[in-house]
C-alpha cells in the first residue's frame, strides 16, 4: 500500500509542476474608429421614443425626444428625415423605447415597426434603425 501512495504523490507533484496557467483569449466584437476623416458625422445620441397609454392600453401619445407625433407614420417620416440616406448614420442610430406599463403589446410592435424600417417604392425593404432597446420601468404601485 505504501508504494502506491508514494506513486500517487509523485504523479500529483509532477502534474502540479508541469501545469501551466494560460490566460483566456477574449473574442471581443470591437468596432475601432476609422482614421481621421474631415467629413465625420456627429455621433448620434440614442433617440428616446415615449409611448403613453390610455386606460384601455391603447397609445395615447407618441413622442421622440420631446417632439410629439399623431401617428406612427409621422414618427417614421421624422426619423427618415433625420437619418437621410447615409448608411453610416442609419447604422449608428439607436432608439430606446420608454413605454407605459399598461400599454398593449400590439402598440409596442407597431412602434418598433415604424422605427425599424419600411417597404420602399421599389418593393424592397429599407432599414432605418437596427439598434433598439427598451427602458426598464417598474410596475406602478396600486
Amino acid at each position: 500500500m505504501t508504494p502506491m501512495i508514494d506513486i500517487v504523490f509523485q504523479l500529483l507533484i509532477f502534474f502540479l509542476l508541469t501545469f501551466r496557467i494560460v490566460s483566456m483569449e477574449g473574442d471581443f466584437n470591437i468596432k475601432m474608429p476609422r482614421a481621421a476623416n474631415p467629413t465625420v458625422q456627429p455621433i448620434m445620441l440614442p433617440m428616446v421614443v415615449r409611448l403613453e397609454a390610455n386606460a384601455r392600453g391603447d397609445v395615447a401619445a407618441i413622442s421622440l425626444n420631446d417632439t410629439r407625433f399623431t401617428s406612427y407614420e409621422a414618427l417614421r417620416n421624422h426619423i427618415v428625415g433625420m437619418l437621410g440616406t447615409d448608411a453610416e448614420m442609419r447604422e449608428s442610430a439607436e432608439v430606446e423605447f420608454d413605454c407605459d406599463y399598461h400599454l398593449r403589446y400590439e402598440e409596442t410592435v407597431r412602434a418598433v415597426t415604424a422605427v425599424s424600417g419600411y417597404i420602399g417604392d421599389d418593393g424592397k425593404p429599407v432599414t432605418l434603425v437596427e439598434k433598439i432597446r427598451f427602458k426598464q420601468t417598474a410596475e406602478p404601485n396600486g
